[in-house]
């Protein structure tokens, strides 16, 4: 459908006993009950993505990263999204090594399109770790959207995959909203002429 846009949700802790994929699991719900969206779920996990960079910036003129052949399914979802979703812990009120790492290998597959972020953890919710990925994918021409999902103290707050608090799904979709917004935005203007870098 020419109104569908592929949105790519991201698992970004790797910790044992991650609450990650659940809340990602409900997300992907969501945004497939909005309608607007074919839906993809990496979980950073499963994939194989080092800590140590190679010494070529892709930011240099024609160079770009030898990426690990176990990365290969991360590049092509980044890759073939319009949008993102990125779900994301606190972790000493930031985000996982495994999520910046991830985001250190790719350059421009984040150009020109929106994310919106998940976010949970104790009090605050996860809102430090939003706060530090806006900064980074702002500097990667990202386009962070407002809208967005925090789930504060989700040890008491969930109950069989799902969020006790009944508008949690009302805030789903104005995010979804927003997002397939600017997914659409941005792929007209990227089909329409190159993003000025």
């Amino acid at each position: 459908m020419e109104n569908t846009y592929k949105l790519l949700i991201i698992v970004g802790s790797v910790r044992e006993g991650r609450f990650g994929p659940v809340v990602a699991a409900w997300v992907a719900d969501q945004a497939r009950l909005h309608g607007g969206f074919e839906v993809t779920v990496v979980d950073l996990a499963d994939l194989d993505i080092p800590l140590a960079l190679p010494a070529a910036s892709p930011k240099s003129a024609g160079a770009q990263y030898a990426r690990p052949a176990g990365m290969a399914p991360l590049t092509a979802a980044l890759q073939e999204a319009d949008a993102f979703i990125v779900v994301t812990p606190e972790y000493n009120h930031s985000y996982p090594a495994s999520l910046k790492a991830a985001i250190d290998w790719h350059f421009t597959q984040w150009t020109a399109k929106p994310v919106a972020f998940v976010s949970y953890g104790g009090t605050a919710g996860g809102r430090h770790a939003v706060l530090h990925l806006e900064n980074v994918l702002t500097e990667l021409h990202a386009v962070t959207i407002r809208e967005g999902l925090v789930f504060p103290n989700y040890f008491t707050t969930w109950r069989d995959g799902r969020p006790l608090d009944p508008e949690a799904s009302g805030h789903a979709k104005a995010a979804l909203d927003q997002l397939a917004w600017w997914a659409g935005g941005l792929r007209t203007a990227r089909e329409t002429a190159p993003y000025p870098a």
